[in-house]
């Protein structure tokens, strides 16, 4: 009997390989579909390979199980999968666990290789099983697996996930309340234990961040991230530039976390870090940063700086001349000078209260100090030559060398700070001020920033 169920199970998928051979997706005659028979070959596609997938689980653990990788090929099953399937590892240990997880679980088995229940089911019904209580008998082990298969037919993977509390209740309602506490503790001591952030370089410009925290302080994170995120960087004006970036909502997030660190580094609430407080430095030729900002690198890491990052960092930054002989040999370090002293930066924040750009509600906490005139290009720091901007209209208005006509401006209208749009967004390129954090003057004749047209009278596209 059981040669006779190999060999039908090995010609059973001789024939499917070569029938998946034969067939010629771009041969079908679309046009002799209905929508109602294509709905239903998906369906009947998803199904198989859901049952192919489980079938091909229980074949991977069998042959673990006999270690017939091992003896055929001369290596163990992980690099079996990794060789001849080319898989990565990860890939080849997920799908042996899962696997080994499906094989002693035989009803749960049995669901997925009839279809009854799809692989990502099968992988949330074993999560939960593997969640109850050491102490439960078998036979009541096997009545929770029974239960959880039955729920295939009603729930998806992430409902099925949820559902622990829910079966430990019913199958034992008894212990369900004491084991509950119990399985907490045991996740939040683990939690705790396999905490980590790390930040990986992707070569590309970026740094990927990955890590895990622990539930409670991971929601403490996430409330301040969202909180930030909710607020609408793009207002006003900048709505009607089609160049100006509709950030997603994964983007604003992104965006939120870098406000949090910034918010800690202006407060300075970080604590001394090899002998200085936190900050970023970046090496620059002088004379490239007099000139046109290029070859910048961060000092740290050795990562690129482009020039836009550089002339945003240099609004509001200390400056520490080091001065360099030709062969590389620190010949002298000066004495950090900041650009925007504290008094200041205390003088502007109390004339513009806040972000400068029509309709932005950040408030001056938030905001960089922006030279209206480049400090690199010989703008002076002083009052009336600074505005504040949040991160996103600092992007925005920063100026291009390159092309700057196609960028926003600044200037300051009897000392009230005013932008004007490119002509993209208003070909007559009138001023217009921020009224949020300043009651609008009573009349044009106050001066030029008094007199602001509607945002609909503005074209919503290139002139």
């Amino acid at each position: 009997m059981e040669t006779l169920i190999r060999t039908r199970s090995e010609a059973f998928l001789v024939n499917v390989l070569s029938g998946l051979d034969d067939l010629d997706p771009d041969g079908l005659d679309r046009a002799l579909l209905t929508d109602a028979e294509r709905v239903t070959l998906a369906e009947q596609a998803l199904a198989a390979a859901g049952r192919l997938q489980a079938l091909a689980g229980v074949l991977v653990a069998e042959a673990d199980r006999v270690a017939a990788p091992q003896t055929v090929v001369g290596v163990g099953t992980l690099s079996w999968l990794h060789d001849a399937q080319r898989m990565t590892r990860r890939e080849a240990g997920r799908l042996l666990a899962s696997a080994q997880e499906l094989s002693s679980r035989p009803v749960l088995r049995e669901a997925t290789l009839t279809g009854a229940a799809t692989p990502l089911q099968a992988r949330a019904v074993t999560r939960v099983l593997a969640q109850l209580p050491e102490h439960l008998p078998d036979h009541t082990i096997r009545e929770a697996e029974t239960m959880m298969v039955g729920f295939c037919a009603q729930f998806d993977s992430h409902e099925l996930g949820r559902l622990a509390r829910h079966l430990l209740e019913v199958i034992a309602p008894e212990t369900a309340e004491e084991s509950l506490e119990r399985r907490l503790e045991r996740e939040a001591r683990h939690a705790h234990a396999v905490r980590h952030l790390t930040f990986t370089p992707d070569g590309m410009g970026s740094v990927l961040i990955k890590g895990s925290l622990p539930t409670v302080e991971a929601e403490l994170l996430r409330a301040q991230v969202e909180a930030i995120a909710h607020l609408h960087h793009r207002r006003a004006l900048d709505c009607a530039d089609p160049l100006v970036e509709k950030a997603t909502p994964a983007q604003r997030r992104a965006d939120a976390l870098i406000e949090l660190s910034r918010a800690a580094a202006v407060h300075q609430d970080a604590p001394n870090h090899g002998g200085d407080r936190p900050r970023i430095m970046v090496l620059i030729d002088h004379d490239r940063l007099i000139d046109d900002c290029r070859k910048a690198q961060l000092l740290d890491s050795g990562a690129d700086l482009t020039p836009t990052q550089l002339r945003v960092l240099a609004c509001d930054a200390g400056i520490l001349p080091v001065v360099m002989n030709g062969a590389g040999e620190v010949l002298d370090v000066g004495r950090a000078n900041r650009l925007v002293t504290p008094a200041i930066r205390a003088a502007l924040v109390a004339r513009d209260r806040g972000c400068v750009f029509p309709g932005c509600d950040r408030t001056a906490a938030a905001c960089d100090a922006h030279h209206i005139t480049p400090w690199q290009r010989g703008g002076v720091t002083s009052l009336p030559n600074l505005v504040l901007l949040c991160r996103h209209h600092h992007n925005t208005v920063e100026p291009d060398h390159r092309h700057p006509d196609t960028r926003w401006q600044i200037r300051l209208d009897d000392g009230v700070p005013v932008v004007i749009p490119p002509t993209r967004v208003d070909p007559r390129q009138r001023p217009r001020r921020n009224h949020r954090h300043h009651k609008a003057p009573p009349g044009p004749e106050q001066g030029s920033g008094a007199s602001q047209p509607p945002l609909s009278a503005l074209p919503r596209g290139p002139a």
